[in-house]
């Protein structure tokens, strides 16, 4: 059974700030805020920021590197944790139920990516999303947009392509037979 988003992160946290902060840093381990930057991007006070950074920190879900006078923050993936949150950052933002659909109904999908907003962890509302794979039924991939968006409640965009070399957040690879 696949979790509708309000029932993941929403029911168990109930910051926005905290969701916020989680979808940001669990989406994609290279993704880092520092407290100023945060407020602006949230558009939230530097307070509210604060106090959720700093229990996330405390907690040790979050490293926290001072870097010239500005304190940096990014994922702690050696917290026992880790996992488990960005589990549940992605089923938050549907992506488990994206690559489900997509791989079932589309054929041979070599990759999929996600890029733009989300893959900088800016839970914009729109998922941008890149399907790799030779000979993909791009008519198909337009139907399935508007299920895809009903089912996880949020716009998703599909770019479909043989080829992709730019930069983005993998989020599903086939497995190669050998």
């Amino acid at each position: 059974m696949l979790l509708k988003k309000n029932n993941v992160l929403n029911t168990l946290v109930t910051s926005k700030t905290r969701v916020r902060l989680l979808v940001k840093f669990f989406i994609n381990v290279a993704n880092k805020g520092y407290l100023r930057g945060l407020a602006e991007e949230f558009d939230e006070s530097t307070n509210s920021i604060r106090k959720e950074l700093n229990n996330l920190s405390e907690a040790g879900y979050l490293n926290k590197v001072t870097i010239q006078n500005r304190i940096s923050y990014n994922a702690n993936t050696q917290h026992p944790l880790f996992e488990t949150l960005q589990k549940l950052v992605f089923h938050y933002l549907g992506l488990p139920t994206i690559i489900e659909m997509i791989v079932e109904r589309m054929g041979i999908v070599e990759q999929i990516y996600i890029i733009g907003d989300y893959a900088r962890g800016i839970d914009s509302g729109t998922i941008e999303v890149i399907i790799v794979g030779p000979q993909l039924d791009k008519q198909y991939l337009n139907q399935l947009e508007g299920k895809i968006e009903k089912e996880i409640e949020r716009k998703v965009r599909f770019i479909a392509t043989s080829n992709y070399k730019d930069k983005g957040l993998l989020i599903y690879e086939a497995k190669l037979l050998s």
